[in-house]
């Protein structure tokens, strides 16, 4: 595709932007083209002219966007978890970017529902977005062994994935309750691992 005009990236933008909203509401099956195109008034050659890909191509893209949009939310707190509290501040923004603004469930999680079974490509960007989140979470642990404030013998992917994998149950729980309890209850119960005293010798 040619390189596009400031208007030309913002048009680009919206589509991938309301095509992620349509994912996270129906799935990936569930959000047509024909939904997109209704969604942002646009017309089929103008959406094929930003995604000559088509379907798959667009939801690349939103992929890469919400993969993005995910750690951007949680920053400076994801490049700073030295402490405790850094920890829990980090908690708060992460809560507050699902639930604070309407985000009952987690795009790239819905997104790994879907991918591997039909785009390895998507599968593979899916992928990577879980692992440069999980890589800075292990590196947060990391840090706090080296200051002494966890055990020196606690694996630090271990406790990252447990993290991970708290938040997208927990998510699972409280997007038909939409309320945020289930989410706080198992990122409160996964950071417990940071809570093990070392071990002086």
């Amino acid at each position: 595709m040619a390189e596009l005009t400031e208007r030309g990236r913002r048009t680009r933008q919206r589509i991938v932007e309301a095509t992620g909203r349509q994912i996270l509401a129906a799935g990936i099956g569930g959000t047509s083209l024909d939904d997109v195109r209704a969604a942002t008034l646009t017309s089929k050659s103008q959406l094929f002219h930003y995604f000559p890909g088509g379907k798959a191509e667009l939801v690349r893209a939103v992929a890469e966007w919400e993969g993005g949009e995910l750690l951007a939310a949680q920053l400076p707190h994801l490049e700073d978890l030295s402490t405790r509290a850094s920890w829990e501040a980090w908690r708060a923004a992460l809560v507050d970017y699902y639930i604070g603004q309407g985000r009952w469930a987690c795009p790239i999680g819905s997104l790994a529902n879907e991918a591997a079974v039909g785009d390895p490509e998507l599968a593979a960007l899916v992928a990577d977005t879980f692992r440069q989140w999980a890589s800075r979470l292990a590196a947060g642990v990391r840090r706090m062994q080296g200051v002494g404030e966890v055990d020196a013998a606690a694996d630090p992917d271990r406790v990252a994935a447990s993290i991970l994998s708290a938040i997208q149950g927990g998510l699972v729980l409280s997007q038909p309750l939409h309320d945020p309890w289930p989410l706080e209850a198992a990122l409160d119960q996964a950071l417990h691992a940071l809570d093990a005293p070392a071990v002086r010798t």
